[in-house]
């Protein structure tokens, strides 16, 4: 089987998808600092500590193994740390990725996943969003991915790469039975911080209850991260087939309020939080959904495992099991 090349894959997504990869066969070998705090001890990937900004770690790679794609998940991902630090994701998104790039191509490389983001499309204004929706980011992070698309398009004008761009709406869930889920530090994801909040009894923020939605929270489209490694794998067969570089959303479709996420956990949770409003955050649109037919009808994805109650259930089992488990080596 091919070997693929995970950036980032000791990240949250990243690393769901190196573990479906190696269930599929794949051979995967996951490059990743650890920047956030996680750890990475699981048998069936390869494992180096290493930055993919470093040219040298990247070269020695593809001079030692022969990689057949690249899945890029290596990048800075907060809105807010975005705006106040716009330099560093421009380092760390763009340039960075860049080099990834040219030493792929010295390698004759040609197969690429690059994961994208729904920021890309800025305040959307058809809803929901199509692929062919105009692309306008109000926050960095938007910028620096929309960037990196671009850049695809040149290169595979210029030098026949072959690429999948994957614009994720919200990730979110876990699977705790393989010691997969979200470790970030400081987290700043809503699931696990409303999930927190309820364990620990602690207040939660929501930020901007003034939007023009129904309860004038924000509405987001979220996804469990297992659909999304699916997704992924779907990409990579889509290249291996030979087919055409293209661009494809990753959402359910279907939206759900800040207010009604937390009526859902505490249903599940079985307990009232305490919620603080704050103003809105810079960046933050007030609706993002996704139209995912695209994926549906050309690489046959559809989401299986994103029902809310299931993406709450599996993240809060995560909160509660040992963080030094191993990963249990059995098939999903």
């Amino acid at each position: 089987m091919p070997t693929i090349l995970v950036t980032g894959g000791a990240g949250y997504i990243g690393s769901h998808t190196a573990f479906l990869l190696a269930q599929k066969g794949y051979r995967v070998i996951v490059l990743d600092l650890l920047l956030h705090g996680q750890t990475f001890n699981h048998e069936w990937a390869h494992f180096i500590h290493g930055d993919v900004g470093n040219q040298k770690t990247v070269e020695d790679i593809f001079t030692h193994y022969t990689i057949d794609a690249v899945m890029h998940f290596a990048a800075h991902i907060s809105v807010g740390d975005s705006v106040k630090a716009p330099l560093t994701y421009y380092e760390n998104n763009v340039i960075n990725t860049t080099r990834l790039l040219r030493t792929m191509l010295n390698h004759n490389i040609k197969k690429f996943i690059f994961s994208s983001t729904a920021a890309v499309y800025g305040t959307p204004t058809i809803v929901p969003i199509p692929e062919n929706h105009s692309t306008n980011p109000i926050n960095p992070y938007g910028k620096t991915k929309l960037i990196i698309e671009n850049i695809l398009k040149d290169v595979h004008a210029a030098h026949d790469l072959q690429y999948v761009a994957l614009r994720y709406f919200n990730a979110a869930g876990a699977l705790p039975e393989y010691s997969l889920y979200e470790q970030h530090k400081p987290e700043t994801h809503i699931t696990p911080l409303l999930l927190k909040a309820a364990q620990q009894n602690k207040p939660f923020y929501v930020f901007g209850t003034d939007y023009q939605t129904n309860d004038g929270s924000c509405i987001r489209d979220y996804l469990h991260v297992w659909d999304l490694a699916h997704a992924h794998v779907a990409a990579l067969e889509h290249l291996q087939q030979n087919k055409p570089s293209d661009v494809f959303n990753l959402g359910t479709g279907k939206g759900i309020s800040v207010k009604e996420m937390i009526n859902a956990v505490e249903r599940i949770c079985k307990t009232k939080l305490k919620i603080i409003n704050q103003k809105r955050r810079a960046g933050d649109p007030p609706i993002l959904v996704a139209d995912p037919s695209r994926a549906l009808n050309i690489l046959g994805w559809k989401p299986q495992y994103s029902h809310i109650d299931f993406i709450l259930k599996s993240a809060y089992a995560a909160l509660l099991i040992p963080k030094t488990a191993n990963a249990l080596e059995k098939t999903h």
